[in-house]
């Protein structure tokens, strides 16, 4: 299965869906199989993948910033009722005042999402000012519909929750506890960094740097995107959540949370959701066709994901650039279920 997974990811290299390409199967004991190839970015300056580079998860930002948020419900600094003007005063007197916590988790708080902010708001303070000026798609609870808006708002509401900063907070109750090592929001050194999108709003090719835009105009850590981590850190969060929470330095969630969090919210719409995390979907999930239905997990724009099996107790981690050099080719997809199906059956066997 080793060879499998490496055949399929030189394969797809070749075809130039990515330069750069890290993997691994395992459960919260075992490594399965894992492994690591390509280079950090197709033109010099280049080297080869190793163990220490740092690749930018953007949206599997999320789903660890979710489990620190559960942490924080766990203590009783939050509940999933909060509604976002008890935390972030500004939006009082808005369509959004009442939007719960729950609903930020689940992607249904009518939020409209994938929304290029950036394109028009040059500044923190504009930006955040354009997201509470975004009409609602309609009411929350009725639809899911992803929103990094959403999450950026939950980031805020987890920073007032907590008194801390966000990266701070993801440290103590999520990256610490579980030994991800070198996992954060800080920008790696770009002799480290694998290489994502020649950028034309920036005009540069974006290496040792957030990609996503709207992160770049906030200027500060954010909820929906802007982690950067290791295989060796993606490993040890596939280890944590199969062993329901207890990390290599501690417990980050309790039996209680841990379950809350991954118990589907949505399964009266058309998308499945848990609190911060994708489930497997009836129709085309990228999670694969061998996944256990009470699987879940997350894709990130820059071509990461991380999938858990509960039932299983397995994940699978695969870890790519496919927006290097630009974000037109779509073929990480099916990589993703190829990589997926082969992992869950290993984990199987």
């Amino acid at each position: 299965m080793t060879s499998t997974i490496e055949e399929l990811l030189t394969a797809a290299r070749r075809r130039r869906v990515f330069s750069a390409a890290g993997w691994s199967v395992g459960t919260a004991t075992t490594t399965l199989c894992r492994g690591l190839l390509g280079t950090t970015a197709w033109e010099p300056p280049v080297t080869e993948v190793t163990e220490d580079s740092r690749w930018d998860l953007a949206s599997v930002t999320k789903p660890i910033v979710a489990i620190a948020v559960m942490s924080l419900v766990e203590d009783g600094v939050l509940t999933l009722d909060d509604a976002i003007a008890g935390h972030l005063p500004d939006y009082a007197d808005t369509d959004k005042a009442r939007i719960r916590v729950a609903n930020l988790l689940t992607h249904t708080s009518g939020i409209p999402g994938r929304q290029p902010l950036y394109r028009w708001n040059r500044t923190r303070d504009e930006l955040l000012t354009a997201i509470r000026r975004l009409p609602l798609l309609g009411p929350p609870g009725a639809q899911v519909s992803y929103s990094s808006p959403g999450f950026i708002l939950l980031g805020l509401i987890a920073e007032s929750a907590a008194g801390m900063p966000l990266d701070q907070l993801v440290a103590e109750r999520v990256t610490r506890p579980a030994g991800m090592v070198d996992a954060g929001f800080a920008s790696p050194p770009t002799e480290l960094a694998v290489a994502t999108e020649d950028d034309p709003w920036r005009g540069h090719l974006v290496r040792g740097e957030v990609h996503d835009e709207n992160a770049v105009v906030l200027g500060a850590p954010a909820g929906h995107a802007g982690m950067f981590a290791t295989l060796v850190d993606m490993e040890a969060l596939g280890r944590t959540l199969c062993a329901q929470g207890w990390g290599a330095h501690g417990r980050v969630l309790t039996p209680a949370g841990y379950a809350a969090m991954i118990t589907p919210r949505t399964d009266h719409l058309p998308l499945r959701r848990t609190l911060g995390w994708q489930g497997v979907d009836a129709v085309d999930a990228i999670a694969g066709d061998l996944i256990g239905p009470d699987g879940y997990g997350h894709t990130g724009f820059t071509g990461t994901s991380l999938w858990i099996d509960p039932d299983r107790g397995s994940y699978v981690v695969l870890l790519t650039n496919r927006i290097h050099p630009n974000r037109e080719n779509t073929a990480i997809s099916r990589v993703r279920r190829a990589v997926n199906n082969i992992g869950f059956a290993l984990a199987s066997l």
